[in-house]
Order: C-alpha cells, then sequence, then structure tokens
C-alpha cells in the first residue's frame, strides 16, 4: 500500500540516490518544486521521463502567450473532463502558487468567459475528437472582448489535449495523492467551496484508489470465469466471446453509460464540468456509415 503507486511496489520505484542521470532529472524536478508521483513512477523510464519533464517545462514554465495561472487552469479543465482528482488537485493547488485568484476554483462559472469559452471544445476533444471542424476554431477566433489569439489558441490546445492523456497515465499506472495533499500542505488549495477550510480526504478523492482497485478486481474475475468458460465450450466463436466480453465491460463500473453522470463525483471535480453527462460513443460501428473525419496533415 506504500508509495506512488497502487500497482507498482515501492521497491520497484526509483530513488531520489540511485541512477546518476535519474539522479539529475530528480533534482531538476526539486528545483521546480518538488517530486511529484508521477515523476517516481516515470523514473522507471529516464528516457522518457526526461522528454515529458521538458515538455511539461516548456507548456507550463516557459514563455508563451498565456500566462501562467491560465495555463494551469487549462490542465484542470482537461484533468476534469476524465474525472481525474490527482491532476485536478495538482493544478489547483499549482493554480495559487502562480497568482491565481482562489475564487475561480469555485469553479468554472467563477472563470472569465474567455476561458469557459474553450469547454465545448475541451469535451469534444476529450470523447469524441472526431467531431472537431473548422468552425469550433473560427468561433474561438472571432473577434470580440473574449476572443483568442491563434497563438494562445494553439498553446491552450497543447495543454488540454497533453492532460488527457496524462490522465490515462494517471490511472493506468494507480499514482496515489501525495502525503501532502491529505494534510493540506502549500501545495494544494483549499475545498472550492470554502476560502479558509483545507482540502478533506473526500473532497480530494481519497477514497478513489480503493474503489478503482475493486472495480478492476470485479472486472478481472468476470474476465477469468469467461476464459473458463470458452475452455468448457468449444464450440464458442471469437465474434461470440468479443460480444461477451464487451457486454461485461460494459456492465462494469469501469465504462460508465455516457449519459448517467456517477453521483459520486467529488465536488471539485464536478464544479469545473458544464455537460458532465458528454462523454465517448464509438467513432464508428461495424455495419453503420462512418462519420466524417477531421484531418490536418
Amino acid at each position: 500500500a506504500r508509495g506512488p503507486s497502487t500497482f507498482i511496489p515501492l521497491g520497484e520505484i526509483p530513488q531520489e540516490g540511485g541512477d546518476s542521470s535519474l539522479h539529475q532529472l530528480l533534482k531538476a524536478f526539486v528545483s521546480a518544486g518538488r517530486v511529484d508521483h508521477v515523476a517516481m513512477v516515470m523514473g522507471l523510464h529516464p528516457q522518457y521521463l526526461s522528454s515529458f519533464w521538458k515538455t511539461q517545462y516548456l507548456l507550463l514554465r516557459m514563455d508563451g502567450p498565456l500566462p501562467y495561472h491560465k495555463r494551469h487552469y487549462i490542465a484542470i479543465m482537461a484533468a476534469a473532463r476524465h474525472r481525474c482528482s490527482y491532476l485536478v488537485g495538482l493544478h489547483m493547488g499549482e493554480f495559487l502558487q502562480v497568482g491565481g485568484n482562489p475564487a475561480w476554483l469555485r469553479g468554472l462559472h467563477c472563470a472569465p468567459q474567455k476561458l469557459r469559452n474553450l469547454n465545448e471544445i475541451n469535451k469534444l476533444l476529450a470523447h469524441r475528437p472526431w467531431l472537431v471542424t473548422k468552425e469550433h476554431i473560427e468561433a474561438l477566433l472571432k473577434p470580440g472582448e473574449d476572443s483568442w489569439s491563434l497563438a494562445e489558441l494553439v498553446q491552450a490546445l497543447v495543454l488540454l489535449t497533453h492532460y488527457h492523456s496524462l490522465a490515462s497515465f494517471v490511472f493506468g499506472c494507480g499514482i496515489k495523492p501525495e502525503e501532502e495533499q491529505d494534510v493540506g500542505n502549500s501545495c494544494w488549495t483549499p475545498s472550492p467551496h470554502s476560502d479558509s477550510s483545507p482540502a478533506s480526504d473526500d473532497s480530494m478523492g481519497g477514497s478513489g484508489g480503493t474503489d478503482a482497485i475493486q472495480e478492476v478486481e470485479m472486472l478481472m474475475e468476470r474476465m477469468k470465469l469467461l476464459q473458463e468458460n470458452q475452455l468448457e465450450e468449444e464450440g464458442v466463436t471469437q465474434e461470440e466471446m468479443a460480444t461477451r466480453f464487451e457486454l461485461e465491460k460494459t456492465e462494469s463500473l469501469l465504462v460508465p453509460s455516457s449519459d448517467i453522470l456517477d453521483p459520486s463525483l467529488q465536488s471539485n471535480i464536478r464544479c469545473f464540468l458544464e455537460d458532465p453527462e458528454f462523454g465517448y460513443k464509438d467513432f464508428t460501428r461495424r455495419g453503420e456509415q462512418a462519420p466524417p473525419t477531421f484531418r490536418a496533415q
């Protein structure tokens, strides 16, 4: 149960005093604030960690058209679409550290309209990117008080897609909340519904890791039963097995229906979501006409 990952034993995670090249990388992380659990787990692949860290540094800390606090707020918006409480909490803390307005953390409705205008393209990029059209881009660039410049929009879209992907890494590696999260360290923000009280375990999704483990175990048990049944039923076709697998997957809690919002969704995530029921739907199904694709070479 100890360590940064639910799935990887602590003994396998590289430590700060280990490999020299990794040690240099971790020192760089320390200079930027601290070594978080993502960096510790990614340290299993130092070359990848190096590329990842350089990308993160360029996106969040180097010169660019977007001010630092807005970059972190866009990261929050992206992570919230995938219900990733780890990243939402992390960047809420970073947002405050770079001088962001605490009132914005009460929810998307408290943010400037310019940022709220990203909501539509954020949800499309997160769940159904093939539906993005040039009209979505034109609407954001349209001259007006809340319009985006092309340079700003490019950086914003890269941030959105970067954090959509990073949420998958966090879930796939079972990244656990930092210990500081639970004790209200300065890296962590007060609850969005309070200006003074530190975030509790519940508000930061402290039980989310346990629930996820139980869901994985349930699904694995079902898959095991399916495989055992396949051995017993030699006449079962591959297509029928695939159908059974999809049925089990759909019924499991790991793949919630896109039109049903999880009632236990943490308030610190829910407040950053507009149209929370919007979710993934298959790009194309067998026997159906494929939707038009958006190509940008």
